[in-house]
């Protein structure tokens, strides 16, 4: 069994890269930054760029936050999508002073109750590693969509596995998303050896794989 129990180490700045498959076969790429802006501010980036058949899809996302404590209090998050169909952008600013939330897309604040715990689409991902670092097996965040749509998502241990990827055998605790039908299915690993990293991400509709995302390099920075 791993070791899961409380801590207090500042998050470690890394690169990493992933190759994006569909029912075995390679159809694009996908990157993830976390860096170190200043002593208490960091930016998470995830960028991918699928192809696939006549479709072709590239979308970035940045988030910038702060930590406190063990939470990760999300500033600013951005999505950018260029490629087949309309191009979208879309920002999130989360006003902590006046307890507001802004989108680009709308002229006044949006109408969503303002909540302490609440992150964007990439820091609960941070959130939930720190929570299963801490020994928990259930997980549940409120959640502020690229839209400005207020939501929850909730995810729940589902067991260890040693899986092969790319970078070679890797040791994981496997998270599955909870939905409230059986139509979707979203499963994520997160490896001890890599700090808690997301290195498998698996989505599906029906039971049909849609896509699955795989470490392929990985790369560790000195902490400024």
């Amino acid at each position: 069994m791993f070791s899961c129990s409380l801590f207090a180490n500042p998050l470690v700045p890394y690169n990493a890269e992933y190759q994006v498959s569909r029912k075995g076969s390679v159809q694009g790429s996908a990157f993830r930054a976390l860096t170190k802006l200043d002593n208490n501010t960091y930016q998470l980036k995830y960028r991918s760029e699928i192809e696939w058949m006549i479709f072709s899809d590239e979308r970035e996302e940045t988030s910038t936050f702060k930590m406190q404590g063990e939470q990760p209090i999300p500033m600013e998050y951005s999505m950018i999508r260029s490629g087949t169909g309309p191009d979208k952008d879309y920002k999130i600013t989360f006003d902590h002073k006046n307890q507001a939330i802004l989108s680009n897309q709308d002229k006044y604040p949006l109408d969503v109750k303002w909540i302490s715990q609440q992150q964007d689409l990439l820091t609960y991902q941070l959130q939930l590693r720190n929570d299963l670092k801490a020994g928990k097996q259930t997980f549940s965040y409120p959640i502020i969509d690229k839209k400005g749509n207020q939501r929850t998502y909730d995810f729940a241990v589902d067991g260890e596995e040693t899986i092969t990827l790319p970078v070679g055998n890797v040791k994981t605790i496997r998270i599955k998303r909870l939905y409230d039908n059986d139509k979707r299915q979203a499963t994520v690993w997160l490896a001890p050896e890599y700090d808690y990293m997301v290195v498998k991400m698996y989505k599906g509709k029906e039971g049909i794989e849609q896509f699955q995302v795989q470490l392929t390099k990985y790369e560790k920075h000195n902490a400024m």
